[in-house]
């Protein structure tokens, strides 16, 4: 059913305003021919992207599935403060499991995790590990792509189930300054400024992006203090070279207020009190914060060569300082035996047990990539070639903390008490060195065949070192072989029908008391086909996947000890389209359906069942509508509304599969008016404040998801 609603929220608005489309159709069409791989988006609907190939690419060129959001879109549906605000209305890609996490951008791609190896910003990896994570906010982006399926033939170790590269703002050349205030129905505030020039007389170009927010949050005593700033210069001596230079800092000072760790009963279930409070707090006020503080400076440089090949070298180094101080609930607490992590109350007190934990973590990372992309011609063969070598450095060291503090009331939280000094349990550091070469040809044959070819070899060299002896000491040296091979065909109508296979090999760094962990590897088989309209501006793409994934690696969310436990199956199917037909009326519709299915575990009682978390079907679709200026006379020129509708399927809590978690049904609006250089905007995400529990990880791990927030924006181009 939600399919057809999408299908139908794509079409109906062409079929009421078919008759003035054709006078919007030549503006279009010359607007859309100046798009690159890394630029700005017109409107929702991006042709060409990078990131699944490497070069500036035809999105109907890739064999695989490939969104972009832009900022035209993130702006229209009220995206302000995290990333994964952004990727909620695009197929295949599930997103905040545990609520709003101010801290962590928290995304699935075709059910596996792509938070930790699935996170890339201009092309370079971002890795993480544990709460050695890098966020980057979305007021520096010009867009968000995801590339779903394996990517390891182009970037390394990364997510099987697809990767998310943002794509950075870059200097114009044009003078500008844009400022936006807003602030959200909790009393979270921000202001947001955008500018740039060219120096005078000269080949450099310059701009500053920044945002300064913070106030009080959803969940009671929970607050923040953010900022970011980036500033950059672009040097372009002539037409084929290009050099730009940025840098990234941001900081975060917030009480955690995560409702994360609740229990499935008392959540999803109803418990003997009740239900427990979506907005309750079960830290100490007095002494919970968090704090986080990135700094990166990084380069691109292209140049094109005499024989018109171009040589692009992309490089960034990350640091990250973050420490937190917060007790987490895990489980019930019985007063009578003192027994903690029950998954019931015993009580009519309903206590829950509360873990004391502590971090302080520190990244330092590197990563380079260097490649050369130029067209060679074999007679009737047309090849689009890319050659290249990346590397890529990631250091965490780490210090975690713990111990059972005080239980608290689940009904009636009480603060204050002292609670006990945690315990060292780990002080570690983790480095992962990963050097690799790769080759890609897309060659162009027969009126239309594109195959696609790729080939990489990795080398991987990982240590753990382990100052309190507990866990176990290691370094592994790993090195594979991945490919990709694709076939589409691009038909004169806009049609591309696609196949393609791949391999991957994504290394895993943990805290173990065995063995180092052995990379996950595997395969995956695709097919698809896009669609790219010739009469308004669209893409709409359908596919199926099939992804095997041998060492599926799993973190305890109580010992944080990693371990691997077998191989996991996902197979699916997924449609999306964006859509423009005319001037008016924009629209965006998406559905999943993925399935997932344990084929090897240490426990065989749970083969054939599926992973938890992860919904089995996602759907959504959003409509947006500027008023023309017909109606009513041009009174109502300027203003925009805007509607969507997010459905997220059932899920499991447990490996077993005797618990589920239910569906849910999220409605969004939006309101915009804009006038000469002011603008105003009105959002608001979960309309009805529907109360819901986004994911469990597992009975005792389960989260709430984001309550109803309504956001008002001012801006001004000056």
């Amino acid at each position: 059913m939600m399919a057809g609603i999408a299908l139908q929220t794509l079409c109906l608005p062409g079929l009421v305003h078919a008759q003035d489309a054709t006078t919007q159709l030549s503006t279009i069409t010359v607007e859309g021919k100046s798009e690159t791989a890394t630029g700005p988006v017109d409107g929702y609907v991006a042709k060409r992207t990078s990131t699944g190939s490497k070069s500036d690419t035809q999105i109907t060129q890739v064999p695989q599935s490939v969104s972009v959001i832009g900022t035209a879109e993130m702006a229209d549906r009220g995206v302000t403060n995290k990333v994964d605000e952004a990727l909620r209305y695009t197929s295949g890609v599930y997103t905040q499991p545990f609520g709003a996490d101010g801290d962590t951008n928290w995304m699935y791609i075709r059910g596996f995790e792509a938070t930790q190896t699935g996170s890339f910003l201009d092309g370079l990896n971002l890795w993480s590990y544990g709460f050695g994570g890098f966020l980057v906010d979305p007021v520096v982006l010009e867009r968000v792509e995801v590339l779903k399926g394996p990517a390891s033939v182009l970037y390394g170790g990364s997510n099987p189930g697809g990767i998310v590269n943002m794509v950075g703002k870059r200097p114009t050349g044009e003078k500008f300054l844009t400022t936006e205030v807003g602030i959200n129905n909790y009393g979270n505030a921000f202001l947001t400024f955008d500018t740039g020039d060219t120096v005078k007389d000269s080949d450099v170009s310059y701009r500053v992006t920044g945002k300064i927010a913070g106030g009080e949050k959803a969940a009671d005593y929970a607050h923040d203090f953010r900022g970011v700033i980036m500033p950059q210069i672009t040097w372009s001596p002539d037409d084929g070279t290009k050099l730009n230079v940025y840098a990234y800092y941001s900081y975060l000072d917030q009480t955690s207020g995560t409702n994360g760790f609740l229990p499935y009963v008392g959540t999803v279930e109803k418990a003997s009190f009740g239900r427990i409070d979506r907005d309750a707090y079960y830290g100490e006020p007095g002494s919970d914060y968090s704090y986080s503080r990135q700094t990166m400076v990084g380069t691109d440089f292209s140049h094109e060569l005499e024989n018109g090949w171009t040589f692009s070298q992309t490089a960034r180094y990350s640091y990250l300082n973050r420490s937190e101080n917060t007790p987490y609930t895990y489980g019930y607490y019985d007063p009578a035996t003192g027994s903690n992590y029950l998954s019931e109350p015993t009580s009519s007190d309903a206590y829950l047990t509360r873990l004391g934990f502590s971090h302080h973590t520190e990244v330092n990372s590197f990563a380079i990539d260097n490649h050369l992309n130029g067209e060679v011609e074999t007679g009737a063969l047309k090849h689009d070639v890319t050659l290249g070598v990346d590397y890529k450095f990631y250091q965490l060291d780490q210090v975690q903390a713990s111990t059972t503090d005080t239980p608290i009331s689940a009904t009636d939280p009480v603060y204050g008490t002292t609670q006990p000094a945690n315990s060292v349990y780990l002080n570690q550091i983790l480095r992962q060195n990963q050097i690799g070469g790769y080759v890609q040809d897309q060659i162009h044959f027969g009126g239309g065949f594109i195959a696609t070819l790729n080939g990489r070899y990795d080398y991987v060299y990982t240590t753990s070192n382990d100052r309190t002896a507990s866990n176990a000491d290691y370094d592994s040296n790993e090195s594979a072989a991945s490919g990709r091979a694709g076939l589409a065909y691009q038909f004169d109508n806009g049609l591309t029908p696609y196949v393609s296979v791949a391999s991957f090999f994504n290394p895993q760094i943990g805290v173990t008391q065995g063995d180092p962990l052995k990379a996950e590897k595997g395969e995956q088989y695709e097919a698809g086909i896009k669609y790219e309209p010739s009469f308004f501006p669209g893409m709409i793409t359908a596919s199926v996947f099939q992804i095997d994934k041998k060492n599926w690696t799993v973190t305890d969310p109580l010992t944080f000890l990693s371990t691997q436990i077998g191989e996991v199956r996902s197979r699916g199917f997924e449609l999306e389209g964006k859509v423009e037909l005319n001037a008016d009326w924009k629209a965006l519709a998406s559905f999943t359906y993925q399935d997932l299915e344990i084929l090897e575990h240490a426990d065989t009682s749970l083969i054939g069942n599926s992973p938890y978390l992860v919904p089995k079907m996602l759907a959504s679709a959003w409509l947006d509508y500027a008023i023309p200026t017909t109606v009513m006379a041009g009174k109502l020129e300027g203003v925009s509304l805007g509607g969507g509708i997010r459905y997220q399927g059932e899920s499991w809590a447990d490996y077993a599969n005797t618990k589920k978690v239910p569906d849910a049904v999220l409605f969004d609006a939006a309101i915009r008016y804009k006038k000469d250089d002011w603008g105003a905007a009105l959002s608001v995400t979960n309309l009805f404040d529907k109360q819901y529990v986004s994911g469990c990880q597992g009975t005792l791990t389960c989260g709430y998801g984001e309550g109803r927030t309504v956001t008002l924006k001012i801006s001004k181009s000056w």
